[in-house]
């Protein structure tokens, strides 16, 4: 589907929004096949006084250049309908802007729509775009050697990178997150590459580390309790071992909400981090559910870099657990 610009009545009401653009991947999970969707979102947008545009991502890594065109030109809105990797992709075009970025969840997992507490049906999401307000936040940065990528969720270095790595694309159209259990279930009975993480000047050796600016990962666990996308840091979850059967003692920790105590993991606050070249060329890394690259690598938080929309309900939510001035 090529842009189709949607033009708005003058009986329309007034919008903080009167440009949009909706960015989409016509191959996401819950958008593929289903143009009406956006077309009836469009229609949705109009009548809160939006002019929204469609536009179609061409290909991997296309979304940011797409967003970057429209912030250039002048747009009030970007809105990313998709999953987490669209979203990311979004992201890396808009950051370090004024323009506001929303989400219209149409993804597999939808890891951030599921934080923010944003309805998985995209016309729904778009009714609600008028109720949300903008919050400027931090974002994540990944830094390995020339290249550098922004994200909002998370970043992980090795055993979930492992997974996306392993990941049947054709699957996981086919059956959505079940496929990420599928690439799991190759890592069972396999021992797990070791690399050294840098955090707050103290080195570890670990088979896994998670820096996460959200609580739930992958939509199921709520593993960074102490997460927030409203700080300037990551929770970080270091997982020692070799063994890959050892992290089921991990996972248990993690569904019954006390990982912090169970002995290998360690869990800490940083706005920094660095991964040192590991021994082992399997050790990868991924950001928002995407594969990034190896290390050497670093993570970092960069205040002030993106404004979000999010529900009032997740304002109060984490103004109530983290006690932060509330988003204008």
């Amino acid at each position: 589907m090529s842009a189709q610009p949607i033009m708005r009545g003058l009986d329309t009401p007034h919008s903080s929004y009167p440009r949009a653009v909706i960015i989409y991947n016509p191959f996401a999970g819950r958008l593929a096949g289903r143009d009406g969707v956006l077309r009836r979102s469009v229609d949705i947008l109009a009548k809160q006084g939006t002019n929204a545009t469609l536009v179609p991502t061409t290909g991997p890594n296309t979304a940011a250049r797409i967003a970057k065109q429209h912030v250039d030109e002048g747009v009030d809105l970007i809105l990313a309908a998709g999953g987490d990797g669209t979203i990311n992709e979004v992201v890396n075009g808009a950051a370090n802007t004024r323009v506001p970025v929303g989400i219209l969840p149409g993804g597999t997992a939808n890891v951030l729509a599921h934080e923010l507490g944003i309805t998985r049906n995209v016309e729904q999401a778009a009714a609600s775009v008028s109720q949300l307000q903008p919050c400027r936040i931090a974002v994540g940065l990944l830094s390995c050697g020339d290249y550098g990528r922004y994200f909002l969720s998370m970043a992980g270095v090795g055993l979930d990178a492992q997974i996306v790595y392993n990941l049947n694309l054709d699957l996981k159209a086919a059956v959505g997150k079940l496929a990420y259990y599928a690439a799991g279930m190759l890592q069972v009975f396999r021992p797990l590459p070791q690399f050294d993480v840098e955090v707050s000047g103290r080195r570890h050796r670990c088979g896994f580390v998670l820096a996460s600016r959200v609580r739930n990962y992958g939509g199921d666990l709520e593993i960074a309790r102490g997460a927030s996308l409203l700080s300037n840091d990551f929770e970080v979850l270091l997982f020692e071992g070799k063994s890959s059967m050892g992290y089921l003692r991990y996972l248990t920790g993690v569904a019954f909400g006390f990982v912090h105590r169970v002995p290998g993991c360690t869990v800490l606050r940083a706005n920094a981090l660095s991964c040192e070249v590991a021994a082992d060329p399997a050790v990868y890394s991924q950001i928002d559910g995407e594969l990034a690259c190896r290390p050497p690598l670093r993570l970092e938080a960069v205040p002030d870099a993106l404004t979000l929309l999010v529900p009032a309900a997740f304002l109060a939510r984490e103004q109530s657990l983290r006690q932060v001035v509330a988003c204008a």
